[in-house]
């Protein structure tokens, strides 16, 4: 068996692409979608349908021209998710606009409204995954949206205390990003890790053995691989989700990939329980600078592709 074919026999994976063609040739289960992966596929001649047919559903709308370009955006976002549904037996992720990532009512109603629309072409909330940053002001607005039955990825997320915040109010999955955690360490280091050194595989391994030694259910996704490396190191993690590039390295490699992780031995580790409420959230985010350093600069990345797509679809209307 290919590197890809082994790891999906400890561990469930995801697809990061917003490309169709992708899914279909590697058979993730799942796929997951950010505004970045969905403001270049949107670019793209091959899906530009996709963007004409959201504009031209909303175009008579008696809405503002901010508040109408805001609609569309929901509607692509969904059309592209419908479309991905198609393909994947699983879930799809889709993103709430990281502007609203230190607004917990403006990330519960934003939330809502993209499952009503997913519902309203008869795709279930079981199969949508919401993606909210790992803020303080983003735990809360997946504490009440988890009692409504709406699930929530919690994204942007690199430290062991966010991964315990989102835990705590019972967040259906999280996203550690592997590869921005390395990025970080390597810049402000000027040294390289490979393997079991790598801070991001360390990171996502610590909050495994937090999750199943304490009995938490939420599912931990790690994310944003630099490598296939990272991602046979996390081989037994609950979901990998993985770029194109790494899934076509995964599939012509035919070296062996052996379980790193276990429920077992995340039973035995020796990590402490945290305390979680706002101040310690808040203070223990402040004392890791790479987490600090990293959601700040993501919630920045994310917030200029909604941007970038508000332009596209802009342009569009004229």
């Amino acid at each position: 068996m290919n590197q890809l074919e082994q790891l999906k026999q400890y561990t469930t994976v995801v697809a990061d692409t917003g490309d169709f063609e992708t899914m279909r040739k590697y058979s993730p289960q799942d796929a997951t979608t950010n505004p970045t992966l969905i403001c270049k596929a949107a670019q793209q001649p091959e899906y530009r349908e996709l963007v004409k047919r959201s504009v031209a559903n909303n175009r008579t709308s008696p809405l503002t021209r901010d508040a109408l370009i805001a609609r569309i955006i929901d509607d692509l976002l969904v059309e592209f998710g419908c479309e991905i549904l198609k393909i994947v037996p699983g879930r799809v992720s889709t993103e709430v606009d990281a502007r609203l990532s230190f607004d917990v009512d403006g990330t519960i109603q934003k939330a809502r409204e993209l499952i009503g629309l997913y519902e309203k072409r008869g795709i279930p909330r079981e199969r949508i995954l919401i993606k909210i940053a790992s803020t303080w002001e983003g735990v809360r607005a997946a504490e009440v949206l988890q009692k409504e039955g709406i699930n929530c990825n919690m994204t942007l997320l690199f430290s062991l205390v966010q991964a315990v915040a989102c835990a705590e109010v019972g967040a259906k999955l999280i996203s550690p990003f592997v590869g921005r955690i390395l990025d970080y360490y390597k810049a402000t280091t000027g040294k390289d890790f490979k393997g079991a050194d790598d801070p991001g595989v360390q990171s996502v391994k610590k909050i495994y053995s937090y999750y199943k030694k304490f009995g938490y259910t939420t599912e931990v996704m790690g994310a944003s691989f630099r490598n296939t490396e990272e991602i046979v190191e996390l081989a037994g993690c609950d979901l990998l989700t993985i770029s194109p590039e790494l899934l076509e390295k995964l599939h012509s490699s035919s070296d062996p990939v052996t379980r790193k992780l276990s429920p077992e031995d995340a039973a035995a580790s020796d990590v402490e329980k945290i305390k979680i409420d706002e101040k310690n959230f808040r203070w223990l985010l402040n004392e890791d600078a790479m987490a600090t350093d990293r959601l700040a600069d993501g919630i920045r990345r994310f917030a200029a592709d909604i941007r970038k797509l508000e332009q596209l679809v802009g342009e569009e209307l004229k």
